[in-house]
This record gives C-alpha cells, sequence and structure tokens, in this order.
C-alpha cells in the first residue's frame, strides 16, 4: 500500500532534551514558592512526597507500561496540604509541573535539519506525534522550538495512563488518521519504545540513532537506521522503493 503517514516520536528524535530531577534548587524553588499559597514544607520533604505520590501513582495504575501524570501528582500533593478549591487547586498543580521542568532542564533544541526535513515531508505525508511525554510540559515545548502545528494528531502518554511500547498509542494514532498500519511509517530513537512498539502493530520504522534511547532490544531491527535525523528523508525514499 502507499505511505501516507508518518508516526514521530518527540523526545530524543525531533527534540535534544537534557534535565536533572536530582536538583536541590528544584525543590528549594517549589518549596519557596507554596509558602505564598499558605503551605510551608522544607524542600527535602517537598521531594519526599512528590516521589512518595508518583510511586503511589504507578503502584494502583494497573498497566504494565504505567505512565504517571505529573499535573495529578501535583494536585494530589496540593490536596493533601488542604487546598481544596477544585479550579484554583488545577491550575497551581499545573504552575508547580512547570517550575519543576524548567529548572531541571539544561538544553531544549531541535536536532540538525529537523525544520527542513519536515517541512519537505509535509508536502507529501500526514504528521502525526506519538510521544512518551507530559502534555504540560510538551506542548509548550513543541511551540517554544517552533513545531507547534507541525502534528495531527498529536498522542501524549500522559493522557492516557500508559506508554510505549504499547502499542495502544501507535493504533489511536493510526484511527485517528483514518489510516492503516501498512500505510505509516514510525520515525523514533528507541530501539525498545518505538521500533518494538511500532512493530508490534506491523509498522514499518525508521530508528533515529540520537545521544539518547536504547540502541537495541532483543530481536528488533528497524527497516532504515538513519544515523542523524537529515538522514530521514533518505530512509523515507528507501522505504518507498522497497513497496514499489
Amino acid at each position: 500500500m502507499i505511505i501516507k503517514g508518518i508516526l514521530f516520536d518527540l523526545y530524543g528524535t525531533l527534540i535534544d532534551i537534557e534535565t536533572d530531577e536530582s536538583m536541590d534548587e528544584i525543590y528549594r524553588a517549589i518549596a519557596h514558592y507554596l509558602t505564598y499559597h499558605g503551605v510551608y514544607l522544607h524542600r527535602g520533604e517537598v521531594q519526599e512526597r512528590y516521589y512518595h505520590i508518583m510511586k503511589q501513582q504507578r503502584e494502583a495504575s494497573g498497566e504494565e507500561y504505567a505512565e504517571i501524570d505529573v499535573e495529578a501528582i501535583w494536585n494530589e500533593f496540593l490536596m493533601q496540604e488542604g487546598i481544596r478549591f477544585g479550579p484554583t487547586r488545577g491550575q497551581l498543580a499545573k504552575v508547580l509541573a512547570q517550575i519543576y521542568r524548567a529548572i531541571s532542564r539544561n538544553r531544549l533544541q531541535l536536532y540538525p535539519g529537523v525544520k527542513e526535513v519536515l517541512n519537505t515531508l509535509q508536502a507529501s505525508y500526514r504528521l502525526a506525534l506519538v510521544t512518551d511525554a507530559q502534555s504540560c510540559y510538551a506542548i509548550p515545548e513543541l511551540r517554544a522550538v517552533g513545531l507547534e502545528g507541525y502534528f495531527d494528531p498529536v498522542l501524549i502518554s500522559s493522557r492516557h495512563g500508559f506508554r510505549k511500547p504499547d502499542s495502544r498509542l501507535f493504533s489511536k494514532a493510526i484511527d485517528i488518521m483514518g489510516l492503516e498500519p501498512s500505510e505509516v511509517i514510525c520515525v523514533g530513537n528507541d530501539m525498545f519504545r518505538d521500533t518494538y512498539g511500532a512493530a508490534l502493530l506491523g509498522i514499518k520504522t525508521i530508528f533515529v540513532d540520537s545521544n539518547q534511547g536504547a540502541k537495541s532490544f532483543e530481536n528488533v531491527s528497524p527497516h532504515y537506521r538513519a544515523r542523524q535525523f537529515e538522514d530521514v528523508l533518505e530512509g523515507m525514499a528507501a522505504l518507498e522503493r522497497s513497496r514499489a
């Protein structure tokens, strides 16, 4: 069948990101910020409570590849601290999540050639995003690097409670696009999450060998290996020829 769509991973494929969640500055800043909302905790207490609620959330999930929801974690954190007003608490939870991300983030940039390649591909294919991420991080970060509007649909794991390689994320994207697995290609940087996950549905894959992600997984091989993102164009051409 003719290739009509491409499913892209985000972090490690399109966006080169580095974060450090162990930084004391994260929890110190949040502890200080919370004092303006009547919550008085030491940074160590903030960190301990955050990870405890995260652990509880994962354990309650029941999913094989459970995904956390950082806004829900902070929402629970605030509720335990006596902030009971739903809309206000929800808004504050999102602010805390984004403060956490902003301080932990050391690098956020596109890999070389990403926009040029996407501009070329969108003339011939429908582009979708299927990513393990938090929506309150990913949507603003897509905007920050200039990728807003390239992808439809955008499937983000935190909205569904499970993450790749769970094939349901790929399946949901394909269903929304109205396509079959044989009509799409998956482009990602992780041999387990992306290549293996897509292969569960029989989707052909391009593996981007970036500075992030698992480079191998037992008995799994991509249909094309791109040494850098610019090689995705060559990979698409090769897969088109193989279907002819």
